[in-house]
């Protein structure tokens, strides 16, 4: 491997009018394998050995981590070239990339436009041309909302298809690497380089690639376990005898212009032998207040350890100190042994606003006196929605919405109304709570802005929803 241009930082550089990466470094692979000549962006917060992970954040603005994650490697091994590091919401959290300590990414459709989030930076090198594929994380739809404002490709795989080693956590029992491609076929085949077991991630499944290849609807059949991972070869666009459910309650709360797209979107598939019939997810309606609720508590845990001792900035950092003052336990402390204060003076000045409203509020709901009414209740309802699409699935082989209910909002229209940002997440947070596979590809155009279509399908049944979505790109 070879590393022909230094680390650069990319907020607000006008070499970069998208601002789509926050680190640019070029990793030549010697590997002879699928991915060989082929460019990868990869999202801020996964691990990549010698180059910084910010994860869009000040905390974290020059840590660089000692080890590759699993993704990582697999795609090193698959011949890769990594091109750098995308742009992110900080932490994962939001859905514009605004809230990103090295500044938002524009939209390459409409630069006055978000380009969706938490993964817009990837979405938007791709759509960009400024990589053939990109790897996002998704936790409530970070990868298939930005899929969907730029019109390209992106897959949330099932919740143990791929290995989260090496991801930097948001919300542990949510979120899920997923690729990025300008095709199906193209986001499928990274997936194929990046499915698989791990046992450093225990949440892996082992099962899922020891399973067998899918049938003509896309489901898994035990008789082939050599075909399990053959993602690529699903995207054949032959959907003759599948049948989609369409649930009435995802798609009353979508604009017009939305839906009209979508209802398009329906009738060509219908045209090309697909059954349509009408599910119903009743449980949908308390699914965004469910997954804010168990997102936040999770991150209050995870983004703990981001105090400025082991991570994150010290007190003397966050108080202007130079690198070389750094360090010392009475430097951290500020020389009065009182930590709470360093921590706390750490933490204010190394996050954002959304950030720290996140840590706050799911606090909040784990504390004494709060956790069984908040995160019993979000937990209860989580299962509710499992068996809602459970029993849709019964009646249909994929499911299909609008990815996002709305058009890319301009940039600036959500930061003073975070409530309407979480809504926007209506129709992908529910797959995460069910831990279901999911993808959303370019369905149409309104107002020469791109739409998105997603399927989804049942507990690795990733085939499926790839045949789905290459169908509609026919």
């Amino acid at each position: 491997m070879s590393a022909d241009d230094a680390p650069t930082h990319r907020g607000g550089d006008a070499a970069d009018d998208l601002n789509a990466f926050i680190t640019r470094e070029t990793v030549v692979s010697d590997a002879d394998g699928p991915l060989a000549g082929k460019t990868v962006a990869v999202k801020d917060n996964i691990s990549t050995e010698g180059i910084r992970t910010t994860c869009g954040s000040a905390m974290l603005e020059e840590y660089v981590p000692p080890y590759d994650a699993t993704v990582v490697e697999r795609l090193r091994g698959a011949g890769a070239t990594l091109v750098g590091k995308t742009n992110m919401d900080e932490f994962g959290m939001g859905g514009t990339t605004e809230t990103s300590a090295f500044g938002p990414t524009s939209n390459p459709v409409d630069r006055e436009r978000v380009p969706g989030g938490s993964s817009g930076g990837s979405a938007a090198a791709v759509a960009a041309g400024e990589a053939d594929l990109a790897l996002g994380s998704d936790t409530g739809g970070s990868v298939r909302n930005p899929a969907a404002f730029c019109g390209v490709v992106g897959i949330k795989p099932t919740y143990g298809l791929v290995s989260r080693y090496g991801l930097v956590a948001y919300a542990n029992s949510l979120e899920q690497i997923g690729p990025f491609g300008r095709s199906v076929e193209d986001a499928a085949a990274l997936l194929d380089v990046i499915a698989g077991p791990d046992e450093r991630d225990a949440t892996t499944r082992y099962d899922a690639a020891e399973g067998g290849a899918p049938d003509a609807a896309g489901v898994p059949d035990d008789t082939h376990p050599a075909e399990a991972t053959a993602y690529a070869a699903a995207a054949d666009g032959d959907v003759e005898g599948m049948t989609v459910g369409v649930p009435t309650e995802l798609i009353e709360g979508a604009d017009d212009e939305v839906v009209a797209v979508f209802e398009d979107a329906l009738a060509d598939l219908d045209a090309q032998g697909v059954e349509t019939v009408e599910v119903s997810l009743p449980s949908v309606e308390h699914a965004v207040q469910a997954y804010y609720v168990i997102a936040m508590s999770e991150a209050s845990s995870n983004l703990a350890r981001f105090d400025g001792v082991r991570y994150g900035v010290s007190g003397s950092e966050a108080t202007g100190g130079t690198e070389g003052e750094r360090g010392s336990s009475s430097e951290i402390d500020g020389g009065d042994g009182n930590w709470n204060e360093s921590f706390a003076r750490a933490r204010e000045e190394g996050f954002g606003d959304e950030v720290k409203r996140r840590i706050l509020l799911g606090t909040y709901a784990l504390s004494a006196g709060y956790h069984d009414k908040y995160y019993k209740k979000a937990q209860d309802a989580r299962a509710w929605v499992k068996r809602d699409f459970d029993e849709a699935f019964a009646e249909a082989d994929v499911l299909a919405t609008p990815t996002m209910p709305v058009l890319p909002p301009k940039r600036g229209e959500s930061l003073d109304d975070p409530l309407s940002l979480y809504l926007m997440d209506a129709n992908t947070v529910p797959v995460n709570l069910a831990n279901l596979p999911a993808i959303s590809v370019p369905a149409g155009e309104r107002e020469g802005l791109p739409v998105g279509m997603q399927f989804v399908g049942p507990a690795f049944g990733e085939a499926a929803v790839i045949r789905a979505g290459s169908a509609v790109e026919e």
